[in-house]
């Protein structure tokens, strides 16, 4: 590794080795490594565990009001090699990447690649620096994508987006009772309504008590404050077309 490489690398990565070795180890690839033992092969193993640490403890403390499943879904998303490869892209990080002959350009990498690189420089600068110090590199590179794929993942969850409001504003938790279901059992519809601190809101009607509960989440939204009346017209359209697309 020459030092311009070097150079190039830390200013990139906001972060000045101690010991360079484990920056060339991390961007070099097995292709031009005399031993993949020398390659960063290791370093992505050991990367990817310290990665899945920072996410779910910065996903953890964000977002107090998620439940386990929402938390597994979205940290899959933040530390999938899709995301992994974006960052490493947009980052130039897949640049710097040390590789054999087969390929010559960005543009040619393959995506798994560049997330291999970015997982491996993840583990240099842990075993460099320690933790604090790679939780606020992944943090200063990762937040933007956690941030996305978060509110991606409860686009259409008004579910979520009702109880994220009412525990942060007024400490309550959302409770939704069954009041009526009508129609043949191959066609049913439901009604349900949602209980907020003691306030019922408005009733909504659904094919499944899904759909329903996820209308009178909807309702009670409007009724609080945090969507207008457009944007809950717009959201049950959705919702029904979602529905028609089943």
């Amino acid at each position: 590794m020459t030092n311009d490489l070097r150079d190039r690398a830390e200013q990139v990565l906001g972060h000045t080795f101690k010991n360079p070795n484990l920056l060339k180890e991390a961007l070099t690839h097995a292709s031009i490594a005399d031993n993949r033992l020398n390659s960063n092969e290791r370093m992505e193993f050991l990367g990817d565990a310290v990665l899945d640490l920072v996410v779910c403890e910065a996903l953890y403390l964000k977002f107090p009001q998620y439940q386990e499943g929402d938390l597994t879904k979205v940290k899959s998303a933040v530390v999938s090699r899709r995301t992994c490869a974006e960052v490493a892209m947009e980052t130039g990080l897949a640049d710097l990447l040390i590789i054999g002959k087969g390929i010559s350009s960005r543009s040619a990498m393959p995506s798994s690649l560049a997330a291999a690189v970015y997982e491996s420089i993840v583990a240099a600068v842990y075993l460099d620096g320690g933790f604090e110090v790679v939780k606020d590199y992944v943090l200063r590179t990762m937040t933007p994508k956690l941030e996305e794929i978060a509110a991606n993942a409860h686009q259409h969850n008004y579910k979520a987006l009702l109880q994220q409001h009412a525990q942060r504003v007024l400490g309550a938790t959302p409770q939704y009772e069954l009041l009526d279901e009508k129609g043949p059992d191959h066609s049913k519809c439901f009604e349900v309504c949602v209980t907020v601190d003691g306030r019922r809101f408005t009733s909504a009607w659904g094919p499944n008590k899904k759909m329903a509960e996820q209308k009178a989440a909807l309702l009670a939204l409007e009724d609080l404050g945090v969507l207008e009346a457009k944007e809950v017209d717009e959201a049950i359209d959705e919702l029904a077309e979602e529905v028609e697309e089943e």
